[in-house]
């Protein structure tokens, strides 16, 4: 596993993640497509928030078991906290706004999450 730095665009939410990014999950839901992430699923033992704690805001909706905390002063999802499934607790990081990431050879899985 490697740990990335990674944040928001104007550089108050900051943090790191421990992890293996070798693919990331695109899903068709309605704030997913509209924001275009790509994500990758980590423990929230793996997640680590550096700065900005203050100046992330929560936007929740449908079945509210995941916080999508973005900069209030950017606007930037960065991450997002949850439950999976089982009840554990997980971060859903953009991998678009890791530091260095190369997304581009990534695979991709594609979620259906329009039928959730």
């Amino acid at each position: 596993m490697k740990t990335y730095a990674g944040g928001c665009h104007c550089g108050k939410v900051r943090y790191e993640v421990t992890a293996d990014i070798d693919k990331v999950m695109q899903c068709n839901c309605s704030i997913c497509s509209k924001r275009a992430h790509l994500l990758s699923f980590v423990g929230a033992d793996q997640f680590r928030l550096l700065a900005g704690e203050d100046a992330l805001s929560d936007y929740q909706f449908g079945k509210r078991n995941i916080h999508h905390l973005f900069c209030a002063t950017c606007g930037i999802e960065s991450f997002a906290r949850g439950t999976t499934p089982t009840g554990q607790q997980m971060v859903a990081v953009n991998a678009r706004c890791v530091d260095g990431l190369d997304i581009s050879g990534l695979p991709v899985q594609h979620v259906d999450g329009k039928s959730f």
